[in-house]
């Protein structure tokens, strides 16, 4: 009978005179079999329980150790883990010793995205070498017969290759192999469909052979930054670059100027082709990728095309409303490009130091503020890099639009939902910066088309409010526990 619960005690229990001792029944000692099997939990997990910040921690140790909704309903008399562990949390007082040093995933090296701004930003030259496949007749907006077209590719690139990208990286965490075949069909597919939206539009020989150079390079250039081939993406701009470097000093004749794009859209082709034939070639066994709906990947291209239309407003909003005076505001959109480096890297460290904060929160409430103050203290810093990035092109390139208050405002305010909606993609949060971004995007073409205002006060009001709704939400996330898994 040894494996029976024993229903009596021990030993007998002496006899009690009810009424000759009040209070008897609390001085009387509980049998085993009537102990509060909480409390029991409560002390085996007393060191879980004690440093816990929030409920919710307690529910993953219950559930990681097995427990099942019947399980704590039979044992404990509770629905759920999650009311178990209101209620461990409740019981044991909290006790947060100092958690020492700890390994931080998120920690990177600066020169990495130091390299990144580079690659995003040298192809500008591409556009000022091109400079004479672009002359000729002017449309209505005085801009060369079409620039309309190359605007329409360069937007459908930069949405079929965010989608694409995300797509890549979600099958290069199954294996190389996997994101080798998605890389092979999905780029060309993407340079294909870039080049056919230019001929949607009014267009001339010069101005569509560029386009088509674009889309081909912005679709292997991709390829590289999804592998990881940063170093050799910047090899391959080397011509443009020097090309670039060169227009400073001297005029080049048109054959250099073409010889010099052939030669960086052959080489970032043939380096991509190469390194997709390798990445298939790999010697990770192939694990058949699962399932992925395009719609996944959908957020990620809208985000793209909604930044890419913002972008476009911000360098031809004077032109596109025939302003007096209008000029291309192309130093600003530098200025925007040059940051991404930076942007990336704050990314990182945002990340950093909101693991550290959490590990130093000792409540719920501790988490949101702690949250909420790297995301400001991450948020001011980048926008100090773009301050100072946007001044030192404007002074370099005076032919542009003069670097005022209201445009470095809106400036700011744009990189701020670039940046704002990047990390929330990080945290896997993409519906929200997409629906924000194409939103932001529709009303400021809204209030181009209508005339209601300057394109640099549209933009500064809509980029503000947009860029406060995304740094809220990105607050909220951040004080998370299950952002930072």
């Amino acid at each position: 009978m040894s494996g029976l619960l024993r229903l009596v005690p021990d030993e007998p229990e002496p006899a009690h005179d009810l009424a000759a001792t009040p209070g008897s029944l609390r001085q009387r000692p509980r049998p085993r079999w009537a102990a509060d099997p909480i409390d029991e939990l409560a002390e085996e997990l007393a060191e879980v329980c004690a440093v816990a910040v929030h409920p919710d921690e307690i529910a993953a140790v219950l559930e990681a150790d097995g427990l099942t909704g019947e399980q704590i309903t039979e044992r404990y008399g509770r629905a759920d883990a999650f009311e178990l562990a209101a209620e461990l949390y409740a019981r044991v007082p909290r006790s947060h010793p100092d958690p020492g040093p700890r390994p931080d995933p998120w920690r990177v090296h600066p020169a990495q995205f130091l390299l990144r701004a580079l690659v995003f930003t040298l192809p500008g030259f591409g556009y000022a070498i091109g400079a004479p496949l672009m002359t000729g007749a002017r449309d209505g907006y005085g801009l060369p017969r079409g620039t309309v077209g190359l605007v329409v590719s360069a937007l459908v690139a930069w949405a079929w290759n965010q989608g694409f990208a995300h797509r890549a990286y979600l099958r290069l965490a199954v294996g190389r192999p996997a994101a080798g075949r998605c890389l092979q069909w999905g780029a060309p597919l993407g340079a294909l469909l870039a080049t056919a939206a230019t001929l949607t539009a009014p267009r001339s020989t010069g101005v569509t052979a560029f386009a088509a150079g674009q889309a081909v390079y912005l679709a292997a250039a991709t390829c590289l930054l999804v592998l990881g081939r940063e170093r050799l993406l910047l090899l391959t701009l080397l011509p443009t670059a020097a090309g670039g470097a060169l227009l400073l000093a001297v005029p080049l004749p048109t054959a250099v100027r073409i010889a010099l794009l052939l030669a960086t859209v052959t080489a970032v082709t043939g380096a991509a082709a190469y390194e997709i034939l390798r990445t298939r070639k790999a010697d990770t066994p192939y694990t058949p990728p699962p399932a992925l709906s395009p719609l996944a990947s959908l957020p990620y291209g809208l985000f793209g095309l909604g930044c890419g239309v913002l972008t476009t407003l911000a360098a031809l909003g004077d032109v596109l409303r025939h302003s007096p005076g209008a000029r291309t505001a192309g130093a600003a959109v530098i200025a925007l490009t040059l940051s991404m480096g930076a942007a990336e890297w704050l990314l990182y460290r945002c990340r950093s130091m909101a693991l550290t904060a959490l590990t130093r929160a000792t409540t719920p409430r501790g988490l949101l503020t702690g949250g909420a103050r790297v995301l400001a203290l991450c948020a001011a810093a980048y926008l100090a890099a773009l301050t100072a990035l946007a001044l030192t092109t404007g002074a370099l390139w005076p032919d542009g639009p003069p670097v005022t208050a209201v445009r470095l405002a809106g400036l700011l305010a744009l990189g701020t939902v670039l940046w704002a909606g990047l990390l929330l993609q990080a945290f896997g949060v993409a519906w929200i910066p997409a629906l924000l971004c194409l939103g932001a995007a529709g009303a400021e073409s809204a209030a181009l088309t209508l005339r209601t205002t300057a394109p640099a006060t549209a933009q500064l009001v809509i980029c503000t409010g947009a860029a406060a709704a995304l740094l809220a939400v990105a607050a909220q996330r951040l004080g998370r526990l299950t952002t930072h898994r």
